[in-house]
């Protein structure tokens, strides 16, 4: 099938004033610019995948966190996604290297909150900082990328940066996991302040990209406060509703109800303010109608549900069910981390070849649904050749899709529009990751609400009951090792095993849903020609101007052949054309032409 090549008109897709010229990079600033956006994604990376072995630790140490392994990785989640689109737009009033350097300085402060906190309440506070500093360090980075590269060797570029993945990837479970053994988990977030610094300095000195020099009250004036505050309400009310449903409050208690019954109203008032009101929105909706469009934000979402969730819970099924250590959990999670990596720095290489994205996706939920319904097998007896394998499996499938529905929706927007639409996309990802860990969360609530008769006839005592009821078990996940009695011991293990046994099978029904959405998505065309994007208000406001004009442009032109249709149908000198001519009068108003 040939590839689709977008209808945009050439100023609008590269979002520049015509007499723009170019800047010219010398190779030094080339490889120090690269280096620095490799750098600003290697803190917020090594964040990510240090912290994912240490939360059963985190949550067996501080007081008061029954209910820690949802919130820390929900509260960074959800500033994470709330914070995105923000981030975004700033960006394009202020310049991406303001914008960077300011994420970097708050996700600096909040990891010194998360190291020295004394409570949950406290550590809660600093990762949801964290995740709204993420936000912007990993969409910063992408959209940076965007603005220097085409498309074709965007893809390059994109595969460039999976080799900081590896790096992330592969030293911080292990690392981590060492740690919250060996010394403490604190140490996962102080080892971050070093980089954050060499991070900060090399970003200060080397980022080259372009900065309009926008007045802060000029930039002010043109940020979307309106979409600002009811996309913080809906987001914030909807996903807190969520998490703090079935852990905090009962599902049925008024204060779930309210939460989320507001939330949903905010939705279609911020739409409204998107599309009505708005003079820059934070959110690229004009990209929703096209089907391929809608199918690829289907794929994205799916993904990011099914793949975090399996990421996210896989450190628990090792230690609770396989009783590891967290430091052997974070290396059995390694198959999994390298070959996502792998396989993603060869599928950017594939479409950087090509230009083609479209197979990728298919392969990639075909093999994303198989691997995530391999894990359904993960019990207490499983193998270590099948711990591996399915970890492969499932992380060619997830690494398969890390890039490509981002590519698929950019060829099909301007290039001015290419930071909101990866904000869009962004603010998805991370809806959908929030979602996963509160999927997640419910059902492994429910399935060890479920085992408490056969916990109690094994002989537990009404303590250990209440240790493993709900979701409050997965901060007890090393309690068999302290059981003398092997019934009981084995009753444990078989109801962790189970309770993430289901979580797995969510997942992989999720999975499936973006395998039938994937049928839909078309092949567009994938350019090796550039120009580079300019940000700023007055830039911001040119290609507002643009994009108007245009379509007054395609109005104009379908309203004269709506006209000569009629005239081709109609006879002049018939009573019908006399009809249909009156109905047109409003036409030749608007197109100036005689009929």
């Amino acid at each position: 099938m040939e590839d689709v090549r977008p209808d945009i008109d050439e100023n609008i897709e590269h979002g520049e004033v015509p007499d723009d010229a170019q800047p010219e990079r010398s190779p030094f600033r080339i490889y120090t610019t690269f280096a620095a956006l490799c750098l600003d994604l290697f803190v917020a990376a090594l964040n990510q995948t240090i912290a994912s072995t240490t939360i059963p630790s985190i949550t067996a140490d501080l007081p008061g966190s029954a209910a820690g392994y949802t919130w820390i990785g929900g509260a960074y989640l959800l500033a994470n996604a709330a914070g995105g689109p923000i981030w975004a737009r700033g960006s394009d009033i202020w310049g991406r290297k303001p914008a960077m350097l300011a994420a970097l300085a708050l996700f600096a402060a909040a990891t010194t909150v998360v190291a020295a906190s004394a409570d949950m309440a406290t550590l809660l506070c600093g990762r949801g900082l964290q995740g709204a500093a993420a936000g912007g360090l990993m969409q910063l980075v992408t959209i940076a990328l965007s603005d220097l590269l085409s498309l074709r060797h965007r893809a390059l570029g994109l595969s460039a940066l999976g080799l900081v993945w590896v790096v992330a990837g592969t030293a911080g479970p292990v690392v981590g996991g060492a740690l919250a053994q060996y010394a403490s988990w604190r140490w996962c977030f102080w080892l971050s302040l070093p980089v954050c610094a060499v991070t900060f300095f090399v970003m200060l000195m080397f980022l080259d990209v372009h900065n309009p020099r926008t007045a802060l009250a000029v930039g002010l004036r043109a940020i979307d406060w309106l979409g600002i505050a009811s996309m913080l309400a809906a987001t914030l009310l909807l996903l807190l509703g969520l998490d703090l449903g079935g852990i905090v409050y009962p599902w049925g208690s008024p204060t779930i109800i309210c939460m989320v019954v507001l939330g949903a109203c905010m939705v279609p008032i911020f739409l409204h303010i998107e599309m009505s009101v708005a003079r820059f929105p934070l959110i690229h909706l004009a990209m929703f109608r096209d089907r391929s469009n809608v199918a690829t934000v289907i794929v994205a979402f799916t993904h990011s549900i099914s793949s975090f969730g399996t990421e996210y819970y896989l450190p628990l099924y090792f230690q609770a069910v396989k009783q590891t250590t967290p430091f052997q959990s974070g290396f059995l999670i390694l198959p999994l981390i390298i070959t996502c990596v792998v396989v993603d720095i060869v599928s950017s290489a594939y479409m950087f070849k090509f230009g083609r994205y479209r197979e990728l996706i298919w392969g990639g939920t075909a093999l994303l649904t198989l691997g995530t319904g391999f894990y359904i097998a993960y019990d207490a007896d499983t193998s270590m050749a099948a711990i591996i394998g399915f970890q492969i499996v499932h992380g060619m499938g997830m690494s398969s899709l890390f890039q490509t529905p981002l590519m698929a929706l950019q060829s099909s927007v301007s290039q001015a529009d290419t930071a909101t639409t990866t904000a869009t996309l962004g603010f998805l990802r991370n809806l959908g990751m929030c979602l996963s860990t509160v999927i997640g969360g419910v059902v492994f609530q429910n399935s060890m609400a479920s085992w408490r008769s056969r916990l109690a006839a094994s002989g537990l005592d009404e303590a250990q009951l209440q240790a493993l009821s709900g979701y409050g078990a997965s901060a007890h996940v090393n309690m068999p090792q302290h059981l003398t009695d092997p019934v009981q011991r084995q009753t444990v293990i078989d109801a962790f095993a189970w309770s993430v046994r289901n979580m797995f099978i969510v997942y992989t029904c999720i999975a499936g849903v973006g395998l039938l959405a994937s049928a839909f998505i078309k092949q567009r065309y994938m350019s090796k020609e550039h120009t580079e994007t300019r940000t700023g208000v007055d830039n911001m406001t040119d290609q507002r101007k643009a994009k108007a004009e245009r379509r007054v442009v395609v109005g104009t032109e379908h309203e004269t052949n709506t006209t000569r249709l009629l005239h081709y149908m109609c006879p002049r000198e018939t009573n019908h054309w006399r009809n249909l001519r009156r109905a047109a009068d409003g036409l030749r108003s608007f197109t100036g032409e005689e009929l």
